[in-house]
């Protein structure tokens, strides 16, 4: 994967290294590394100069991603108490115990069941990953952001936390929670020189996330019929990017991008160029 450069905010770095934080490269933890955003994302910072540890579950994609990137890896689930311990005790032997910035990847959809027919098993999986896993890896991580006196905690969620849609209902709410952690958040650090950023994309091609939601080839790729220009991983990147690399007194608190083909999430131009 190659992601291609993003325009720099008017006032940013155009590397990792910042005047608040000296000479030293920023320093950052990727989760849900292995695939999609997560990968885009840790090779878009690493091609910035940040040090990046990427982190997912399967170790084999996570050497793939180090072989192509050079950044650091280590096998994590993000609903496991002790695998989180293990992600602390690595940050601080690369980090010294300061980090910069947590990227909150680490997600996903599974159904499309309506809440009538709803699968409680496959909702709590979906809260376990997307809230709490989320809220386990900030809280583990929390004190290390506040040791770098410049920290990040971005969120990427989806405009399912947004904007409800039939068969999305354990989707929406399990974002809709992640949202309002971001937004709670952002609130309790006030006063910290902490930012709290929350990236919400639309429609996004990725080799696996329909994939898994839907179980099947042919239902995944049925999502993206006839619309030309979907986002790709590389462009949430992009925007991640941009928000980390924007001036550290200027908190974009939500970004919601969507391809040039949706309006919204039950409306998308099929069949029609864009």
């Amino acid at each position: 994967m190659t992601a291609s450069p993003a325009p720099i905010p008017s006032g940013a770095s155009t590397s990792a290294s910042d005047p608040s934080a000296g000479t030293a490269a920023l320093t950052a933890v990727v989760t849900g590394a292995s695939s999609g955003i997560g990968w885009a994302t840790a090779q878009r910072l690493v091609t910035e100069g940040w040090r990046v540890l990427a982190v997912a579950r399967r170790e084999d994609r996570l050497e793939q991603l180090a072989a192509e990137t050079g950044c650091e890896v280590l096998a994590v689930d993000v609903t496991s108490d002790d695998s989180v311990d293990a992600l602390v005790r690595r940050v601080g032997e690369l980090f010294d115990g300061t980090l910069n910035a947590v990227v909150h990847v680490a997600g996903g959809a599974l159904g499309v069941e309506t809440a009538a027919d709803a699968d409680l098993g496959k909702w709590q999986r979906m809260y376990e990953i997307n809230v709490l896993g989320a809220v386990r890896v900030t809280r583990a991580l929390l004190p290390a952001v506040r040791a770098s006196r410049r920290g990040d905690l971005l969120f990427v969620t989806s405009i399912a936390a947004q904007e409800a849609y039939p068969g999305g209902s354990g989707y929406n709410a399990a974002k809709a929670g992640e949202h309002m952690l971001a937004a709670a958040l952002r609130l309790e650090l006030n006063g910290e020189p902490i930012r709290v950023i929350e990236v919400a994309p639309g429609m996004v091609r990725t080799e696996e996330f329909s994939l898994v939601r839907l179980g099947d080839q042919d239902a995944a790729d049925k999502v993206y019929d006839g619309v030309e220009n979907p986002l790709t991983a590389q462009d949430c990147a992009d925007v991640i990017s941009y928000a980390l690399g924007a001036p550290h007194h200027v908190n974009l608190d939500l970004i919601t991008v969507r391809p040039l083909a949706q309006a919204a999430a039950h409306r998308v131009a099929r069949h029609q160029g864009v």
